[in-house]
């Protein structure tokens, strides 16, 4: 992990989003990838989906962890590691073949 990610990993991750067309986010790590009707995005609370319409990113600075981003927000989903690791049978309590 780098200086940056690592600075980053200490600060809290907050949302603000007013009217559903500004969204403003601190406690990004990265931007995994993004089109006008889907933002993934690394937090450092998990994984984050920003889903809408014409959606844009107005502000990047990950040396901050700042993104904000402008458009129609329909949804925000994080990903839970935990629930993944559930479905896949590689939990905490997986049991191995009999």
């Amino acid at each position: 992990m780098n200086a940056e990610k690592k600075e980053n990993a200490r600060q809290p991750h907050t949302l603000s989003l007013r009217d559903r067309g500004l969204l403003e986010m601190r406690g990004v790590t990265d931007v995994i990838s993004f089109d006008e009707e889907t933002i993934e995005l690394s937090t450092v609370c998990g994984n984050l989906t920003v889903e809408g319409n014409e959606l844009h990113i107005k502000v990047l600075n990950l040396a901050e962890g700042v993104v904000s981003v402008d458009g129609t927000v329909a949804a925000l989903t994080y990903a839970d590691d935990r629930e993944n690791e559930q479905k896949s049978g590689r939990g905490l309590f997986h049991r191995r073949g009999r």
